[in-house]
């Protein structure tokens, strides 16, 4: 349905941080917290990653410990367990729930999240198109039949900005992607709405990470996970149900080591193919990021970064569109 303008009768602004996996956006939404807080301006964290929210999942997806968390409250993160699905729209009530919620205590709600749709979900006035059981029931029978690489490259044929948006063992998103599509006669990635805002304050803040260093550290990020006992998070959750979860079970890294699990590859071909999908993902997350006009782009390695954003929402801003 579409969304109205959620009203902010508090005036306190929604600082939104975007940007590639592993650029830093983590650790920047702790540190600035952390800031406003010592400021007088008490911040929490709402999350808008897909697959932080999903219990037990915490080496392969990154999620910020309990240390790394920094005392600051952290929203959205470990909401569901591995088997069962939140849809889009699930998760943009959930977090605009969460940002009305910290307005209305008089705290900044600081978002952060690397996927497009899910922020522009969360903070744009965002149309769901309907649902129809006989052509999504069609389409899944398929994914189950031929499987998602196939589907993907259906999605491909009929609408290739969409196909680039997905990654191709994403069955879920691939169906729905050819649902919309057969039910609407136009193309999916047409139906994103324009760039303007249904909730007031928005201040949107992108990490800029050259590709060569951003390849450089995802390589670093997967080998630290390998470390830290990835696969073995993986053996717990497969006992959980994770191969029952639409969602979880096609994350990434997630679906190359249960390919490892099953022997279809070695654990060194998991861990290779982890860093490139991951490289891929990446390389489309910075794309879409980039379209969007309003975004301030920062340097993450810049030691006065803090700063320079917090001084950024301090100044009058407005977000309408």
């Amino acid at each position: 349905m579409q969304q109205g303008t959620q009203p902010n009768p508090t005036g306190i602004l929604v600082p939104v941080l975007v940007g590639a996996t592993a650029s830093g956006k983590t650790s920047l939404a702790v540190r600035l917290a952390q800031r406003l807080t010592a400021d007088d301006r008490p911040a929490e964290i709402v999350n808008a990653d897909a697959m932080l929210i999903y219990r037990g999942m915490d080496i392969g997806t990154a999620k910020p410990s309990v240390a790394e968390r920094g005392g600051v409250r952290h929203h959205l993160i470990d909401i569901l367990d591995v088997t069962q699905t939140a849809s889009v729209a699930e998760f943009q009530a959930r977090a605009r729930d969460a940002i009305a919620d910290c307005r209305r205590r008089g705290v900044v709600p600081v978002v952060v999240g690397g996927s497009a749709l899910y922020v522009r979900a969360v903070v744009d006035r965002f149309e769901f198109p309907g649902t129809d059981p006989v052509v999504r029931g069609r389409l899944e029978d398929e994914l189950a039949r031929i499987g998602p690489e196939a589907l993907h490259r259906r999605l491909g044929e009929v609408d290739p900005p969409a196909a680039a948006t997905i990654e191709p063992g994403n069955g879920r998103r691939i169906v729905r992607a050819l649902e919309v599509i057969e039910l609407t006669g136009t193309a999916y990635a047409a139906r994103l709405p324009e760039h303007t805002y249904a909730l007031d304050g928005v201040v949107q803040i992108g990490l800029d990470v050259p590709r060569p260093v951003l390849d450089q550290r995802i390589a670093d990020r997967v080998q630290q996970m390998w470390s830290a006992g990835f696969v073995d998070e993986v053996r717990r959750l497969e006992r959980a149900g994770l191969r029952d979860g639409v969602t979880a079970s096609r994350g990434l890294g997630y679906r190359q080591i249960l390919d490892f699990l099953d022997g279809m590859i070695t654990e060194a071909e998991a861990r290779d193919r982890t860093i490139a999908a991951t490289r891929r993902f990446a390389r489309r997350q910075d794309g879409w990021f980039r379209k969007d006009p309003r975004i301030s782009w920062f340097d993450p390695d810049d030691d006065r970064l803090v700063d320079a954003v917090a001084a950024l929402l301090a100044r009058p801003e407005r977000s309408d569109g």
